[in-house]
């Protein structure tokens, strides 16, 4: 398993799951978790998934979604979940 972590955020409108989710799913990526939230008018969405299955590099991934996140009005980030993980070992 390749997990990694994507954060949305940004002001709350149609289709911003959706349009997240089917990019996913056409690069292979499989959502493992996911938790969203709009709190006044402002959308946060977090999902832990695994691209393991993934063709594209991780920085391929990232780019094309922050350009996704561009096109939507939001800031998508990738991350590699082992990053969280080493942060929270203390």
């Amino acid at each position: 398993m390749k997990k990694i972590i994507i954060t949305v955020v940004g002001k709350d409108a149609v289709g911003i799951l959706a349009k997240t989710c089917t990019y996913l799913a056409k690069n292979n990526v499989n959502i493992l978790d996911i938790s969203q939230t709009v709190t006044g008018g402002y959308f946060n969405m977090m999902m832990i998934a695994d691209a393991a299955k993934c063709r594209k590099t991780f920085d391929k991934l990232g780019t094309e979604l922050a350009k996704l996140g561009n096109e939507l009005g939001m800031r998508i980030r990738c991350q590699k979940s082992e990053i969280f993980e080493k942060m929270h070992r203390v």
